[in-house]
């Protein structure tokens, strides 16, 4: 009698509500895979529901065995996924704003920003600030979050004395010139300099001038790596290169700063191969961490040897030499380490302002590498034609680059995460390795939406046909209560039932 009552109204409604609700849930289940890179029914059912239905047993010993088994991919996961600060990182007043003022758009995070004041903190700052008022009122600035502010604090800093990194602060964020940065460097370098040989004869005082002489310390490095950098972008290379050289000899133990990266792109822009080969030599080490300037610097290398006279015709025909052999294993080592960069190198991909702080193996460090290194590639003929017609071919070798690598670790699975942190998502797209398939729960949806939509359609159009139809479906459906029904009526006895039925 139920199903007889139906009208095909009912149905048109049904189906309709139905191709509604899952279109909803297909375009919020979109979004949040294009935000976060993940399925939020998926996530939500991980996270929440499989606890609750006992599929995650802590105290089982097997799970607690296998974890520390895994302890060392872990361990190795966890440090591959550190942000590191971008060597080669640009002037926040000098070019982030001036890039702000023509487009209108951020081109920093605020997570990346966030990172830039810890490191201000950490390497600017130390207990003993306090007792000078130029460098409390420093101590305060690095900690606010208006820009205006920091300047302002600067500013009353060198009106007490004169502050290195009050000038520092001055030339980062207010200098809309490198030539009006660099000026204020000079004059933080002066100032920086009698502070470092003061601290250096009491360092060892006690614990306090110790940290004292190491904030000196950062201060002038940062100082004289800075002015390096501004020679290099006002065209002195030579003289950045002498000034890089003199660093890296004067504190040959500061290797966080990465200042041989800053040595080899002043070298590339020189051309002196030679000289790159040696910083290469010395670095390029299995003991040392690597990096794409790095791994690509020495594929770029390898290529020049042959990039010029490469056919890809002709060595199908011959086969590879064996010089053609090193400069494509070079790529692919370099690919396996990064392999977000070669889309940038090949132009196939569109180019940001690199972050302030960079992810290793990253989409991040990816960009601040071809933004820097890209014209030197270009300079070496065949160079890039080399790269297109090989660097693909890694990925045949480490099919499943999540759980084994062939010359690294197998690649991180936090990259994504991270570098959607980094970049301005939302104007530029984050590159993902290995790219991921569309959820399950996505697609199902999406098939959901458009069988009830067609559906809705057709009971529209064929408002009797349809309701024939749902009517054999439900009836179909129903049929093997319905046989179970029967069966028990004639087993049961007729007054039991009848009991049962009036309860």
């Amino acid at each position: 009698m139920f199903l007889n009552t139906l009208t095909p109204k009912f149905y048109v409604a049904l189906t309709g509500t139905s191709s509604l609700i899952s279109g909803l849930i297909l375009i919020f289940e979109w979004w949040y895979f294009r935000k976060y890179g993940t399925s939020f029914i998926e996530q939500v059912s991980v996270s929440h529901l499989r606890p609750l239905l006992g599929g995650v047993d802590n105290s089982s010993p097997t799970n607690s065995n296998s974890s520390n088994g895994d302890a060392d991919s872990n361990r190795q996961s966890v440090s591959e996924c550190k942000v590191w600060r971008n060597p080669l990182n640009l002037f926040r007043g000098a070019e982030y704003n001036r890039y702000t003022w023509v487009t209108g758009r951020e081109p920093l995070t605020y997570y990346d920003m966030n990172l830039s004041a810890q490191d201000h903190q950490t390497f600017f700052t130390c207990d003993s600030d306090h007792l000078r008022p130029a460098d409390a009122i420093m101590q305060k600035a690095w900690r606010e979050r208006n820009p205006q502010a920091r300047i302002s604090a600067a500013h009353e800093s060198l009106e007490r004395e004169d502050c290195a990194t009050a000038s520092i602060l001055l030339a980062e964020e207010e200098a809309t010139t490198i030539v009006e940065a660099e000026k204020l460097f000079k004059q933080a370098l002066k100032t920086g300099e009698g502070c470092y040989r003061r601290s250096q004869q009491l360092q060892h005082h006690g614990a306090q001038y110790e940290a004292q002489h190491r904030r000196d310390t950062n201060v002038l490095v940062y100082i004289k790596r800075r002015l390096a950098m501004c020679s290099r972008k006002l065209g002195r290379t030579r003289e950045a290169v002498k000034m890089l050289r003199d660093l890296m000899k004067e504190f040959p133990l500061l290797s966080m700063f990465n200042i041989h990266e800053n040595l080899l792109e002043s070298l590339l822009e020189l051309q002196n191969y030679a000289d790159v080969q040696a910083v290469l030599a010395k670095y390029d080490d299995i003991s040392l961490p690597k990096s794409a300037t790095i791994c690509y610097t020495a594929a770029l290398l390898k290529a020049r040897a042959v990039s010029d006279k490469f056919s890809p015709e002709a060595a199908s025909r011959r086969g590879l030499s064996t010089a053609e052999m090193n400069a494509v294993e070079a790529i692919h080592r370099a690919v396996e380490f990064n392999p977000h960069v070669p889309k940038y190198l090949l132009e196939m991909k569109s180019l940001i302002l690199p972050p302030e702080h960079i992810l290793k193996r990253g989409d991040s460090e990816a960009i601040a590498y071809a933004f820097f290194h890209l014209q030197h590639w270009k300079r070496v003929e065949g160079a890039l034609n080399l790269l297109h017609c090989t660097w693909e071919g890694t990925f045949r070798m480490i099919p499943y680059p999540l759980e084994k690598g062939h010359l690294f670790y197998p690649y991180p699975i936090c990259t994504e995460t991270a570098d959607r942190e980094l970049l301005p998502t939302v104007f530029h797209e984050v590159s993902v390795y290995p790219k991921k398939e569309l959820p399950f729960f996505i697609l199902f949806t999406a098939g959901l939406c458009s069988f009830t939509a067609m559906l809705a359609l057709l009971t529209h159009q064929f408002p009797e046909l349809m309701g024939v139809f749902a009517k054999a479906f439900l009836s179909t459906l129903f049929a093997p209560l319905n046989f179970i029904m029967e069966k028990v009526e004639s087993i049961l006895p007729s007054s039991l039932w009848h009991q049962l039925t009036r309860i």
